[in-house]
This record gives C-alpha cells, structure tokens and sequence, in this order.
C-alpha cells in the first residue's frame, strides 16, 4: 500500500511539473508577440505537436504598440521587433542574452545582418526577415528612366498628383525627405530636420498623396495608383501578382532594416523561446515563411531557392534588398527625435 501511495503521488508530481505521458517532452505554454500576417500559421501548429507546447500567439501592428504592451505589464517569451526598437529593448535592460549554442540553425544566417546597431555584439537577436523601403511603380504609367533619375524626388512629381500612395509613418516620411535632401535618415541637426518637415509640407500640399498603411498593398496590386512607397517584402507581392508594377531603391539611399527574434528579461519559458527560434530560421521554416509572406529570408540557401528557376519570386526584384550601398541606412533610436518627428507628423498631415 505504501509503494502504491509512493507511486501516485510520484505520478501527480510530473503531473504538476508539466511533463506528458505521450512521450515525456515538456507540456508548457509559449507566448509570441509578432507583427501581424508574417508568419505560415501552419508552422505555429507544427511547433506546438513537436514540442508538446501551447503557443499563444499574438499579433502588434507597430513596434510603438508593442512597447506599450510590454509597459503595461504583458510577458512574452519571444517578440520580433524591428532593429530601432531591439536598441532601445537592449539598452533599456529589457532583453536578456540568447545562447546561440542552442540556435543551431543560426550559423546558416546572412553575415551582412550582423553587428548593427541594435546588437553591436550579437548577443540578444536573431533575425528573421529583412528588407528596405522603395518606390513600387506601374510601368505602363510611369517611366522606368525618370523613376531611376529623380529616385525620391519623383514623389513630388506634379504629373503624379493625386496618384501617389505614402506611408503614414513618421519615421518613413522623415527617411525619405531627409535622403531626398542628400542627409542622413539618423540626423539631430535641426536646421536638416527643418528641412525635411518643409519637404514634406511641400509633397502634401503639391501631391494630395493618400496616406496609408496595409491597404497600399491591395491599391496596389490592383493598380489604383501610379506610385507608392513600400517596405521591399510587401512590393514583392505586389510585384508577383501584378507584372506592371516594379520596385526601385533610389540613388540617394533608403533604409536596410532588419526584423529580429528576442527574448525579453521576463520572459517566463526561455528554454522553449530558444527551441522556437531555432524552429523558425531552419531552411524549412524560413522557407515557408517568407513563401507565405513575401519578406526575405535570412538564409542564403533559401533566398537562391525561392528567386531560381520556377521559385517563387523567380525575377521579382524586390525580394532581394541592395546591400553594402553606402547611403543606405539602419534606423537609430533616438527618444527626442521620435517625439519630434511624432509632433512635426501631426502637423504635416494636418496641412494636406
């Protein structure tokens, strides 16, 4: 009777330390915060079979609304935030170290996506897409040669009025106007930011541009209008659905950005947030992600898979950002020219 009682309660043990009986992996919960749509929700599935583990998946819409999620309180064991936000995560204490000897798939990473600002040392990040910020344009409507001419400064092309998505970002409006000026994306001079806001006064007023978010995309595709900016993953779509258009990455410079895996400080189940990054930069996983998605893989083997012959961005110029331009910049954090460029926005679009 002893052993028997022994037994159970040995039994309600495991019970309650979260092990299974179908196999004795770990039964646990996994919470993810990524941007919306960017991932092949079949993989998620796929994850929690292998791993016995409940994911709990959540969706953000922007790197700011992320933040304010995590200042509420909210824990996450992996987030994806773009490079500017991973600085100030890190810098604020808010990300912890990641033991790449458990992220065996790492190594298979672009070296070109390494030793940015955000991670000088590469010690908190993994990445997981990676792009730009162009120009998508209908070839039937705009010519190709005035597009690679004027790069920026064509958005402020009058035979283009009212014809013309933009994105309604601040930190895009202001990388575009402050390029399109011959200065640098990350500048605190007032006297270049002056500029840049009276650049964009100026686009408002003479172009009526529409300002937008996810809808560029289908506007796009259909062909609503002439001209658009665009970060290179979602032009990539446009561009397989839609033979006319074309995607361009001006002379005078863009932002190169990179999306990357974290985990936070707090987070509550590190050992399977290293299992799931690993998961999702295998050549599998990133395969069919950025299949799904139409953002680049951060994985060359990939990347020669799906743009060779009959993949699926076989000719679709965009899925390859430019890389080693020296005008092309990542974005710096930088919280009291956020809050300026935040005020200077409101206002720029308040004068359309």
């Amino acid at each position: 009777m002893k052993k028997l009682l022994v037994s159970v309660l040995a039994l309600l043990v495991l019970v309650g330390c979260g092990s299974s009986s179908a196999g004795g992996k770990e039964s646990s919960e996994l919470r993810v915060f990524n941007w919306g749509e960017y991932i092949d929700k079949d993989l998620v599935k796929e994850f929690e079979k292998e791993n016995n583990v409940k994911v709990i998946y959540e969706v953000f819409e922007s790197n700011e609304a992320m933040y304010i999620k995590l200042q509420s309180g909210e824990k996450y064991d992996v987030i994806i935030p773009s490079d500017y936000m991973v600085q100030r995560l890190r810098e604020e204490g808010k990300l912890q170290k990641i033991d790449y000897s458990k992220i065996t798939n790492y190594e298979n990473t672009l070296a070109n996506l390494r030793g940015r600002k955000m991670d000088p040392q590469d010690e908190y990040t993994v990445p997981y897409f990676w792009g730009s910020v162009g120009i998508v344009y209908d070839k039937t409507k705009v010519d190709p040669a005035l597009v690679e001419a004027q790069g920026w400064d064509i958005l402020r092309n009058q035979d283009y009025k009212g014809r013309l998505y933009f994105y309604d970002s601040e930190r895009d409006a202001f990388m575009i106007a402050l390029k399109a000026l011959g200065y640098s994306m990350n500048s605190t001079d007032e006297k270049e930011i002056e500029a840049a806001y009276e650049w964009l006064i100026a686009l408002g007023k003479e172009m009526k541009p529409t300002y937008v978010a996810d809808e560029v995309i289908d506007g796009m595709v259909t062909g609503v209008m002439d001209l658009a900016v665009m970060y290179s993953g979602d032009a990539s779509y446009v561009l397989s659905e839609n033979p006319n258009m074309a995607y361009h990455e001006p002379k005078q410079g863009t932002n190169t950005w990179v999306d990357t895996m974290v985990i936070p400080s707090d987070a509550q189940n590190v050992e399977m947030a290293h299992k799931w990054i690993n998961f999702m930069i295998s050549n599998e996983g990133s395969k069919r992600i950025t299949k799904a998605i139409g953002y680049t893989s951060p994985i060359q083997k990939v990347i020669d898979e799906v743009t060779g012959p009959n993949g699926t961005y076989e000719g679709v110029s965009s899925y390859i950002p430019r890389s080693g331009y020296d005008k092309d910049e990542e974005f710096f954090y930088d919280a009291k020219m956020k809050a300026l460029l935040s005020e200077y926005w409101t206002k720029i679009k308040a004068s359309k």
